[in-house]
């Protein structure tokens, strides 16, 4: 029997149905609590896309062992069992395991993974057979993982050229591929993968970071520092950083100036730095704070002067951003992507020239008028690195790769 025309509803008249947020996978090999560039913008994506009005799911390795799930700031934490690392105690691996029941139960209309390693090729994999589009971005660079893999030096050329090879297998297989800098995209061309790559920066909080007014030597008595000019470093305390090339300029820099050095993180060259330091006779002069709280970071770029990155293997260098946009000058190595980060806020230097390092921290630490007028300029060159634009553009990349 037909339907009276009375009864049928206005379409017109109908509430759209609820359109339900937009639902993104992460995959990690590394997450908070784990201390690194790669951790540190994982986090700060989810967190972000969650707080735009996305559902976000984080599939990552455990910190301590067993699998296991929670919403942790917005987000759902997805952990997976793990293994001690035996080259690395301090360090653990995730156990590998296909991931296919996790994306049939989150159901994401993307997969965004951090890397090619156990979770970013397991969750690739998934994500492919599910009919799920996958979004890349790269953080690797092979000077990372050689001290944790104590490759010696004479193998470390053709280490590098495998670990790329099995990087361009495996991010080929991705629908857009991103990384953090225009530097950072070159590199990829130049080790011979030929897909298009977006350079998305990483982004930071510009509200959060930003220039004090208060007198330094309110956040240097926070971290327990003398009230001193203060060269900062923010980051692993690891090999490829290079931080004993801070530590050795230091005596020639107090030939002019009473300065001092503050280390931000952990790492295992802490002891070696702090070898070399009484070594050469400024160990009262070289400060390790350790690991500080997210929340306590503007305080330690406000204690500082000058913010100094000698790595020479930055695909971005968020440490050196967030220093950037709390109006700090930069001394960086000449080296990857760091140049991008100096253009008339700092200056650069040849990896390993100790000298001329000093020299510019120096001529920064002197000269109140430069050190003003390079600290204004890394604020404004860190504006253009706003995480609004990178979290936006990478919605729309989301929407792109959805179609």
């Amino acid at each position: 029997m037909a339907m009276p025309l009375h009864a049928v509803p206005d379409v017109a008249t109908l509430a759209p149905a609820p359109e339900r947020p937009r639902r993104v996978l992460i995959s990690s090999d590394t997450y908070p609590p784990d201390v690194n560039g790669a951790a540190y913008f994982t986090h700060r994506l989810a967190t972000g896309l969650a707080a735009r009005g996305n559902e976000v799911h984080v599939v990552c390795q455990s910190e301590a062992g067993p699998a296991s799930a929670d919403v942790v700031d917005g987000v759902v934490v997805h952990r997976l069992r793990s293994a001690p690392l035996l080259v690395h105690p301090t360090m653990r691996v995730t156990v590998p395991t296909r991931l296919d029941r996790l994306v049939a139960s989150v159901r994401p209309d993307v997969l965004h993974t951090q890397g090619h390693f156990v979770v970013g090729r397991a969750a690739m994999a998934a994500a492919r057979r599910a009919g799920v589009p996958v979004v890349a971005t790269n953080h690797f660079m092979p000077d990372n993982l050689f001290q944790f893999g104590h490759i010696p030096e004479r193998l470390r050329t053709k280490a590098g050229q495998w670990a790329w090879r099995d990087f361009s297998r495996i991010f080929n297989r991705a629908d857009h591929i991103t990384t953090p800098t225009p530097l950072a995209a070159k590199l990829l061309s130049d080790q011979g993968f030929a897909r298009e790559v977006e350079s998305v920066s990483c982004g930071i909080d510009l509200t959060r970071f930003h220039p004090h007014a208060e007198p330094k030597a309110w956040s240097r008595k926070m971290f327990d520092l003398p009230d001193r000019p203060t060269i900062l470093f923010v980051g692993r305390l690891d090999e490829e950083k290079h931080l004993d090339e801070i530590v050795r300029s230091l005596p020639i820099i107090l030939n002019d100036t009473d300065a001092q050095v503050a280390f931000v993180g952990k790492g295992n060259q802490r002891a070696e730095l702090e070898r070399l330091a009484r070594r050469i006779g400024v160990d009262e002069r070289v400060f390790f704070l350790g690991f500080v709280p997210d929340e306590n970071m503007p305080q330690a770029f406000a204690a500082a002067d000058v913010f100094a990155m000698p790595g020479v293997a930055e695909l971005q260098s968020i440490a050196t951003l967030e220093a950037m946009a709390s109006g700090l000058p930069v001394v960086a190595a000449d080296a990857m992507a760091l140049p991008h980060l100096v253009s008339g806020n700092g200056y650069l230097f040849q990896p390993g020239d100790v000298r001329s390092l000093a020299g510019h921290l120096t001529d920064i630490l002197t000269d109140d008028r430069l050190r003003a007028r390079l600290g204004k300029a890394s604020r404004d060159l860190a504006l253009t690195h706003d995480d609004q634009f990178s979290l936006a553009r990478f919605e729309h990349i989301y929407d792109e790769v959805a179609r």
